[in-house]
């Protein structure tokens, strides 16, 4: 999660989150988010969660210090963003961040602006779309590789294939990234296809829920009124064999290709980003980050599991690997 982190504190803020500095420093919003996320997911069995919150007492209290946590590291982020483009402006300089940009709408004349909590808002959404998910899906990614090693090794040829890399270890990570430019990450057929099984069986969100705005009528007949709650689930669809044959348990990167090249699934049927107009604004650049890093990590290390590797999953809005996945990591 802190490759994930200091990912999104690029693309977000421009800056250099340092989450994976040698001394490993404490993640102050990665630590308020989790104690936040363990809390809500208790709501659903807890009748008396409004109650406490309004009373700001028992958990709810935990949620409510931690969600001062987080809106004061966001606020001075912002505050911090708004000096820094005072000198670019002064300076003629541009940004290619995604704030400095909708921050941007308010200084030209648009007839929208965004006042500082959608500015927040839209920080903690993205934040808590791209570090969570995209960490899990690679920490299953890894467990499914260590059951399959044969995966791992397509995986390690194919890049090698593309990089013109074949019995070259002594390439430094930072080279090798550098030739990993997005054409190139796209053109790999293979490595898309066990990261796309690693997320059908194993998605990151293996919940998800949508409020009905208006009546309607479903495909198969089924009548939904106004403000009716609609729950599905990635986790158990993506398990399902009238929609994945009687092989819909196995771990089979070979179902999503055809001649070689990559096929993709309708996302009503790999529901793993969603589907329709919600689908998931960030599942190409999740896509190019998992296939940078995997190609990174299978071409320099070997992974092995520890003690068989039993792992179990933990019961959040989020599915992380109970405990973390332990592993034993050697040098190519």
């Amino acid at each position: 999660m802190r490759m994930t982190m200091d990912s999104l504190c690029k693309l977000l803020f421009g800056m250099d989150g340092q989450n994976l500095e040698s001394r490993l420093p404490e993640d102050p919003f990665g630590k308020a988010f989790d104690n936040f996320n363990d809390i809500i997911i208790t709501r659903r069995v807890n009748p008396f969660w409004k109650i406490q919150r309004a009373l700001n007492m028992g958990k709810e209290k935990i949620v409510n210090e931690n969600l001062e946590v987080l809106i004061s590291l966001i606020s001075n982020i912002i505050e911090k963003k708004k000096e820094n483009m005072s000198v670019q402006v002064r300076s003629n300089a541009k940004a290619d961040d995604l704030l400095s940009r909708f921050m941007q709408y308010n200084e030209a004349d648009y007839q929208k602006t965004y006042n500082e909590r959608e500015l927040r808002d839209f920080i903690v959404n993205f934040k808590v779309a791209g570090r969570d998910t995209t960490a899990i899906a690679l920490s299953w990614f890894i467990y499914c590789i260590c059951k399959h090693p044969h995966v791992a090794e397509k995986i390690r040829r194919e890049t090698a294939e593309f990089l013109s890399l074949e019995n070259d270890h002594n390439m430094e990570v930072e080279e090798m990234a550098n030739k990993l430019d997005y054409e190139c990450l796209a053109r790999m057929n293979y490595l898309h296809s066990p990261l796309s099984e690693t997320l059908r069986l194993y998605p990151p969100v293996p919940r998800d829920g949508k409020t009905v705005l208006k009546d309607d009528v479903l495909p198969d007949g089924t009548y939904v009124k106004r403000g009716a709650q609609i729950s599905y689930v990635p986790y158990s669809m993506g398990r399902m064999e009238f929609l994945w044959s009687r092989d819909a348990l196995e771990y089979k990167p070979a179902r999503w290709l055809k001649h070689g090249a990559f096929q993709p699934e309708s996302p009503f049927k790999f529901t793993a980003f969603q589907a329709g107009r919600r689908m998931c604004l960030g599942k190409d650049y999740a896509y190019v980050q998992m296939k940078m890093t995997a190609s990174l990590l299978l071409h320099f290390f070997r992974f092995d599991l520890v003690d068989n590797g039993d792992v179990k999953y933990r019961v959040m809005m989020i599915m992380p690997i109970a405990g973390g996945l332990n592993v034993h990591v050697s040098r190519r």
